[in-house]
């Protein structure tokens, strides 16, 4: 298969020399871990303390990895990424919230990105995370299947109501649906809450969407399980893959708790598990559709030959391919060139609420081996070609 990724013409075609020179600039500061971790520490007591820096974090790290501060400010990326075929998930990135008013304002801003999408092609889902409608403690005694006080049992009505007002609407609207996975201690609960919204609203097609974190060994096993429930029921399975997200917390959790982690043993097992969950939903295909989000060009590859090997068009539409905002826009960018379904997830909020998301992205790329210095050579090259070197 001819490798496209490496055409940093088409890659960064939307990007001026400014922007680009901004991406380098903050990949490099990325790259060094001793300043992320003092930049993150910096950032948070600024914030805290009130003090003016807004203004230099929306101009650097958040117009680089974030749409704008609310959903309206996000059209104009929406619609500049449109026109190189690049489609939007709006991301409400609020993150770390434990309140009943703050849920309900999660609530009904997914319902207005529902509504978003109904109306734009270029927004083909929307998306929301379980701890955006309730708190974590929650869903980590309901999967553990403890007893509840009536005050929590009441608490955990209105966190189903939620899910359930929203597939509703996607239901109706016709809109796909993404629910986010996080961390393992409160995925049970949020497990089974999706596969109701499943059972009920993925009669017809999937419109409701897990997601998979394949860094966790048990991850295939559970969507073999959820495939053969899924076929004596008549419901279809939408299903976002990742490797993950929470690594560093879920094996640190695990040790102190004196248990097995999670985590698969290796960087190799994750890929491993990962190409294994592709290929058994490409082999299911009529009744799963795949959301395939991933920054991990082999992995791209791989689903891209899955699909030409058994005569899958390019557009089909139950599979897609995603990205974040911000990053490997050599993967989004060509594979959309090429005439596959892409997605960038794009986040969005003010700025304040939104630094817990951005400085998890700062983490995340200093600790995934490659990712960096990836972004940071196809940029170079970029800026090489530009200057006709």
């Amino acid at each position: 298969m001819e490798k496209i990724f490496k055409n940093t013409q088409i890659a960064f075609a939307l990007k001026s020399d400014t922007e680009l020179d901004r991406a380098y600039f903050l990949f490099k500061m990325i790259d060094n871990q001793p300043l992320v971790r003092i930049g993150t520490a910096v950032t948070n007591f600024a914030i805290k303390a009130n003090l003016p820096v807004e203004g230099l974090i929306r101009a650097t790290v958040f117009d680089h990895f974030c749409g704008g501060v609310n959903e309206d400010d996000c059209l104009s990326v929406v619609d500049k990424m449109f026109t190189k075929g690049v489609s939007s998930v709006l991301d409400y990135s609020v993150e770390g919230k434990e309140e009943e008013d703050q849920f309900d304002a999660a609530l009904n801003m997914t319902l207005k990105t529902i509504e978003f999408a109904k109306e734009r092609e270029a927004i083909p889902f929307a998306v929301f995370k379980p701890t955006g409608f309730g708190r974590i403690d929650l869903y980590d005694k309901v999967g553990e299947k403890k007893a509840l006080t009536p005050e929590e049992q009441a608490e955990w009505n209105r966190v189903e109501e939620r899910f359930d007002i929203v597939c509703k609407e996607a239901h109706q609207k016709n809109v796909a649906l993404l629910i986010d996975a996080e961390e393992s201690w409160m995925q049970d609960a949020a497990d089974d809450l999706v596969t109701k919204m499943m059972q009920k609203y993925n009669k017809e097609k999937a419109i409701v969407f897990n997601t998979l974190q394949m860094y966790r060994w048990d991850r295939l096993d559970y969507l073999k399980n959820l495939h053969q429930k899924a076929l004596k029921e008549g419901f279809y399975i939408g299903m976002k893959l990742v490797r993950g997200a929470y690594m560093e917390k879920e094996n640190l959790r695990a040790e102190q708790n004196g248990c097995i982690s999670p985590i698969c043993s290796s960087k190799e097992a994750t890929d491993v598990n990962y190409d294994a969950a592709v290929l058994y939903m490409i082999e299911h295909l009529d009744k799963m559709s795949i959301f395939a989000g991933t920054h991990n060009e082999q992995s791209s590859y791989s689903l891209m030959e899955l699909m030409q090997e058994r005569g899958i068009k390019n557009d089909d539409d139950r599979i897609w391919f995603g990205q974040l905002y911000g990053m490997s826009d050599n993967i989004s960018y060509n594979l959309a060139a090429n005439g596959y379904n892409v997605a960038k997830y794009l986040p969005f909020g003010p700025v304040k609420d939104v630094m817990p998301y951005l400085i998890r992205r700062a983490e995340e790329n200093t600790s995934v081996a490659g990712q960096t210095s990836r972004e940071l050579s196809l940029i170079k090259a970029e800026r090489d070609r530009r200057k006709g070197k």
